[in-house]
């Protein structure tokens, strides 16, 4: 009879163990399997159309700013991209039928979900929020405390898998404004409201309507990401880089 029972008591054991890693490891398991390849996706807030023009006025002006904390190298790209669709570019805005303007405001580490926010938020919505985290943790019970201790062994077994496979996105977010001239004939006027705050209690309010300007103004959001298990930035800058440069030359 006391065999019996310590047969039963050492696979009792076995299957606690065994349910502390599947517990513990089912997540790295599915992370490992979903995200063995690289996933790279480009958004766009707003789309835009620009009026089509003859070749020789398919000429852009561009300035693109980078106010994030990473080294982020994409203007060679943007002009390599425009000289191959037939634009010619220009350091002088004055001979521009097109200008582009742009300024990437986050690199770094983020949640899928968190990407998804800044794309909706749309033009000029702040990025100060922080990447959403996820943990889950298991505990195994019961009324013999040397089972629940081996079943949180097993737990934490399972745990270490999690450790070392995780899910890991990287985002870029750009802001852009394309502006073009108006058609033969056309006549763009702005109204334009503003409340600028002068110190903690003054308030000076701007209305400016019917002035007569000399482009068409475009805004848009352009959020890329890279997601892939265990992805390192190394890996992942080039390919938002290649990102953002084909979806912005793409508007053209």
């Amino acid at each position: 009879m006391k065999k019996t029972s310590s047969i039963f008591k050492s696979l009792t054991i076995t299957s606690i163990v065994a349910l502390g890693f599947s517990l513990g490891g089912c997540s790295a398991m599915d992370t490992a399997i979903k995200k063995k390849d690289l996933d790279v996706q480009t958004k766009m807030s707003e789309t835009i159309f620009l009026e089509p023009v003859a070749p020789d006025k398919r000429i852009v002006y561009f300035d693109i700013r980078n106010t994030s904390d990473q080294e982020i190298n994409i203007k060679d790209g943007i002009a390599a991209s425009f000289k191959n669709r037939g634009y010619k570019v220009t350091d002088n805005p004055n001979e521009a039928t097109y200008m582009l303007q742009g300024n990437i405001l986050k690199v770094g580490k983020s949640d899928l979900r968190e990407s998804q926010s800044y794309l909706g938020s749309g033009f000029g919505a702040g990025v100060t929020g922080a990447a959403l985290g996820a943990g889950t943790a298991y505990a195994l019970g019961g009324s013999n405390k040397s089972m629940a201790g081996v079943g949180l062994a097993g737990a934490a077994l399972g745990f270490v898998g999690d450790a070392l496979v995780k899910d890991i996105a990287y985002v870029m977010v750009t802001d852009l404004q394309i502006r073009e001239r108006p058609l033969e004939g056309e006549v763009v006027t702005q109204t334009q409201k503003a409340n600028l705050a002068q110190g903690s209690s003054t308030t000076t309010k701007q209305d400016i309507q019917g002035g007569k300007v000399e482009w068409k103004t475009y805004r848009t959001r352009i959020v890329s990401t890279a997601n892939k298990m265990n992805l390192e930035f190394e890996e992942a800058k080039p390919v938002l880089e290649s990102a953002l440069v084909k979806s912005i030359s793409g508007v053209f």
